[in-house]
């Protein structure tokens, strides 16, 4: 039995997991989905003082009270952010770090600072037009999604805190490379916020070469959009099932 904790990017919630958490637990494990702070069914907490340290407190707090040691950390698009504070912070209870088309950081970096200048310019302009200081989600095309599967998940989504989008991220990269690693790349369509991340990955030099090194990293690409659990789902369960194995 392996211990999964599965961590929804921006705009969000739990319910982005529910048929990956059903074929984990059907499979005999334990699996845990978060909904990050001011999102999904929390959305009534949204207020303009979440940050990234409310949702990296998010994530550690699920590991620590569900007690998931030796765990399987999946974290998808915006969490990257989160993924990578938790192995730096609590490595020895992490088995696997899963990067799903995600934001990988380099110290000192915000979510936005590899965003083009007309993104960050929108996103920020976007959580100043909000009382709550929130952007709002782009529509479910854009991640490759179409017809009821697109309108389920325009449904569900949330303005996403806004300053979680420029509050920096410091860690130790090599504390965080020594937790093994997989880096999901969703390449059809390409969402072009996550090509840094996908450049990042190819490059031997990145984190100073630590990124190659550590713990180890597999690069796995899928023929899809962003959200593959939605998109590809059973293709993608089968990925994390064999990290179980």
């Amino acid at each position: 039995m392996a211990n999964y904790l599965l961590v929804h990017g921006a705009w969000g919630g739990a319910w982005y997991w529910r048929d990956t958490l059903n074929t984990l637990i059907r499979a005999g494990h334990r699996a845990h989905a978060v909904t990050l702070t001011g999102l999904g069914e929390r959305a009534h907490l949204l207020t303009p003082d979440i940050n990234l340290e409310t949702h990296i407190a998010d994530v550690l707090g699920a590991l620590d009270t569900e007690e998931l040691d030796d765990c399987i950390l999946v974290v998808h698009s915006y969490a990257g952010m989160l993924g990578t504070a938790a192995a730096d912070r609590r490595p020895g209870k992490l088995r696997h770090l899963v990067y799903v088309d995600a934001v990988l950081p380099t110290p000192g970096e915000t979510w936005g600072s590899a965003h083009s200048a007309d993104t960050r310019t929108q996103r920020i302009a976007g959580a100043e037009a909000n009382e709550q200081y929130a952007f709002p989600a782009p529509p479910a095309s854009a991640f490759g999604l179409t017809g009821a599967l697109a309108e389920w998940v325009e449904r569900r989504s949330t303005p996403h805190p806004g300053h979680t989008y420029t509050q920096a991220l410091d860690f130790d990269p090599v504390r965080v490379a020594a937790v093994p690693r997989t880096f999901i790349s969703c390449t059809d369509p390409r969402l072009a916020t996550i090509d840094p991340s996908r450049q990042r990955i190819a490059n031997p030099q990145f984190w100073g070469g630590a990124w190659a090194g550590g713990g180890g990293v597999r690069v796995v690409e899928m023929a899809t959009g962003h959200d593959p659990m939605l998109s590809e789902p059973e293709a993608f369960q089968q990925l994390l099932l064999q990290l179980a194995m």
